[in-house]
């Protein structure tokens, strides 16, 4: 099993633990996060040399990504598992899974690659790499079924997790705050790439809303040790925050978003956590230069966002690469608490799709896992 960031090594937990109700004895190898190994997976990696942004960032670590590949795909052939699970990280797995096929090891892909958004040309790819994809989204099993590729839509592990209401008082408090505070949830991503070129846009569009709304409070979750360094650092280098009212947390990001009344957020997975904290949202994204170049001329959506992508509408504003000012972030921050009729809106609709993926996702995956494992 390999997961390459965060988000998948939740996947990966919740996957371990469905199978590990299943039969007596799961051994769990590759590269795992901190929730997998707290379950038993040894990581024969660290999981952080995986997490590179963009499309030019990881030619720089090229090499290395190169050499870890080739080590694993060596291990596994001379030591095959029963089944071999990559869990997203697309670019990495897949030519994994390709190789180890071939080898005769069954294959499973967890979490579908964006081809329908773009890079569509991977879907030759896909069908030759695996044996069954896991999709989270509805709309993705529907695409690969048109590609003759077998898939199973699983839902999304984080929306069964994530109650449907959710008690913002209590996070409040838990986090310092009384609950007549008005919050704002700052996440800036979970990789160091993100965090460079968001940490600073972020806090500085803070400061523009709290030069406006002085009532305003802000809570930023740190997802490692290494951001939060990284954070602090932005803090100590910017002028003008000394009195803005943050508070920067170890983790918790899910309590961050309980106890927010608006969030300025990554475009990325962490959107769909969001939405299902019913939590009203304004996604940013930056990526260097030539990376976004390439990457908004392959794109064949026109969101990039979870939310807007399940709705296949506008639900919440995103503001991209130049667009992405502290003023713009800032002024689309402050239209929730301008206009209160606005976040009710959304909080319905993502009611309404927090039902649609709730089912019991990591059964489902273990299950097909279990299916392809008997045939």
């Amino acid at each position: 099993m390999l997961a390459g960031e965060a988000s998948g090594d939740i996947l990966g937990a919740g996957l371990i633990a469905a199978l590990q109700k299943r039969f007596a004895r799961v051994e769990v190898t590759g590269i795992a996060g901190p929730r997998m190994q707290a379950l038993g997976a040894d990581s024969r990696f660290p999981m952080e040399r995986l997490s590179v942004m963009g499309l030019v960032e990881p030619l720089k670590r090229l090499p290395e990504l190169l050499k870890i590949r080739r080590t694993l795909r060596q291990h596994f052939i001379a030591n095959p598992p029963d089944i071999f699970i990559g869990i997203d990280s697309p670019d990495f797995n897949l030519g994994l899974e390709e190789a180890l096929r071939a080898a005769g090891i069954p294959t499973v892909h967890y979490v579908s690659p964006s081809v329908w958004a773009w890079r569509q040309g991977r879907i030759k790819k896909i069908a030759r790499a695996v044996d069954h994809i896991l999709t989270l989204l509805p709309f993705e099993a529907d695409f690969y079924r048109e590609h003759q590729v077998p898939v199973t839509f699983v839902g999304h592990p984080l929306a069964d997790e994530i109650p449907l209401d959710v008690d913002v008082d209590a996070a409040k408090r838990d986090l310092g705050f009384a609950p007549e505070d008005k919050v704002v949830a700052l996440l800036p991503g979970s990789r160091g790439g993100e965090v460079r070129l968001l940490g600073p846009l972020f806090l500085q569009a803070a400061l523009w809303c709290h030069q406006r709304r002085r009532d305003l409070k802000f809570v930023l979750p740190a997802a490692s040790p290494e951001r939060r360094a990284q954070i602090e650092q932005q803090l100590a280098q910017l002028t003008g925050l000394e009195d803005l009212p943050l508070t920067v947390l170890d983790g918790q990001s899910q309590k961050a978003l309980a106890a927010a009344d608006a969030v300025l957020i990554a475009s990325g997975t962490a959107t769909l956590e969001t939405m299902l904290m019913n939590k009203p949202m304004v996604v940013a994204y930056k990526m260097a230069g030539l990376s976004y170049a390439i990457f908004s001329r392959m794109l064949h959506t026109p969101w990039v966002s979870l939310p807007n992508l399940l709705a296949q509408r506008e639900l919440v504003p995103e503001i991209l690469q130049d667009d992405a000012t502290p003023e713009a972030l800032g002024a689309a921050i402050l239209n929730y608490f301008d206009d209160p009729l606005l976040g009710d809106r959304l909080r319905r609709e993502f009611s309404e799709l927090h039902q649609q993926l709730r089912r019991d996702a990591s059964e489902k995956a273990a299950e097909a896992v279990c299916t392809l494992l008997d045939k």
